[in-house]
């Protein structure tokens, strides 16, 4: 299972999403002067009625501890829609 995958099945494990998107955008960062080729710049996109029901702070902040690790190790940036 690769990184992103395991992302995927991390937030469903604890959330149980209608529907989940992760884009890796690295890419478009590779240039910027903090590029870091071992961190993720990645972009989520959750169709989740119970985070939708909530305010928009409170739903990014349980993503990011769910990510917590990630976060501090592989992820540069995370970018969280919530539909």
């Amino acid at each position: 299972m690769n990184f992103l995958e395991q992302i995927k099945e991390k937030i469903n494990n604890k959330i149980n999403p209608e529907n989940i998107i992760l884009i890796d955008n690295s890419h478009i960062h590779a240039k910027h002067k903090s590029f870091e080729k071992n961190k993720f710049h990645l972009k989520v996109i959750i169709k989740s009625k119970k985070l939708k029901s909530m305010n928009k702070v409170m739903a990014h902040k349980i993503i990011f501890s769910i990510l917590k690790d990630e976060m501090r190790y592989k992820i540069h940036a995370l970018e969280i829609e919530i539909q």
